[in-house]
């Protein structure tokens, strides 16, 4: 995926959703900045990104999805609107498994 730009507004919502990490650093890395936006956006956040990422690098974002990030809902949500229907499972560490009732 192609580096996003450090604009100004880019800059303000990366400090925002990826709160944990310099803005600048959370920018040089698209998916997981993507991925955040995704779950943790705004509309405003989503405005930001406009003419700059579309449902290719949405899709990638999918493809690619960091473990932890998306909820289920946001998952459910941004695969639906990218035609990845039905929406494969949500991404998990390798090698952990989920537990189940006790």
């Amino acid at each position: 995926m192609k580096p996003l730009p450090a604009t100004s507004e880019l800059m303000s919502v990366a400090e925002r959703v990826v709160w944990f990490r310099p803005p600048l650093e959370a920018l040089a890395d698209p998916v997981h900045f993507l991925a955040h936006v995704m779950t943790y956006g705004t509309v405003e956040d989503l405005r930001a990104l406009e003419g700059l990422v579309g449902e290719r690098e949405f899709r990638e974002t999918l493809e690619h999805a960091p473990p932890g990030i998306f909820d289920a809902r946001s998952w459910a949500y941004w695969n639906l609107k990218c035609g990845r229907v039905p929406a494969p499972p949500l991404p998990g560490r390798q090698g952990v498994q989920p537990m189940g009732p006790r």
